[in-house]
């Protein structure tokens, strides 16, 4: 069957319509879309109230600088908050679970902090920064590496210490 020449033209403009629909809806820029609601509860924009019981830390420290430094000891100590601060159990959070109280002196380990960050700043002012050719300050990491627990050094076994096999055996070379 061949098609009549008034279909022809009909398909033809079909097509070209369908093609010009086309680019057209390509050619305009992309509507900006509301993000899931799963992304937007994945945001938290946290604020860091200025601290109130700063007892060794400088207490012109804001809230944020107060959360980066605390950041970087969890780091350094392989720790979380809850190590050093207790939680409110008056408070709580959406997720069901008690918010930690910061202010709070309960906790020994917060004791401790305080006492290791005084003596790595007395480290730090009264030894390192006396030698001209020591350009790293003493932090936590210093010591713990990642461990709430500092690992003990060890000290490796020199070679000239190492027991040394009888004379005369193959595994002594010969000349």
């Amino acid at each position: 069957m061949k098609p009549s020449a008034q279909s022809l033209p009909a398909a033809a403009i079909a097509g070209l319509t369908a093609v010009v629909f086309a680019v057209t809806v390509l050619a305009q820029p992309p509507q900006a879309q509301a993000p899931a609601p799963a992304a937007q509860e994945s945001h938290h924009d946290h604020q860091h109230p200025a601290p109130t019981n700063l007892k060794v830390l400088p207490k012109t420290m804001t809230g944020e600088e107060v959360h980066e430094l605390m950041e970087k000891w969890e780091g350094s100590l392989g720790a979380h908050c809850n190590t050093c601060h207790a939680e409110d159990p008056k408070n709580i959070g959406p997720n069901g679970r008690p918010r930690l109280n910061f202010a709070d002196d309960s906790k020994p380990e917060k004791q401790t902090a305080r006492l290791m960050y005084t003596m790595t700043e007395d480290i730090n002012k009264n030894y390192v920064s006396k030698i001209e050719s020591s350009e790293q300050p003493v932090t936590c990491g210093t010591c713990h590496r990642g461990h709430l627990g500092p690992e003990p050094f060890v000290i490796p076994p020199d070679e000239h210490d190492a027991p040394r096999p009888p004379q005369g055996t193959a595994s002594t070379p010969k000349n």
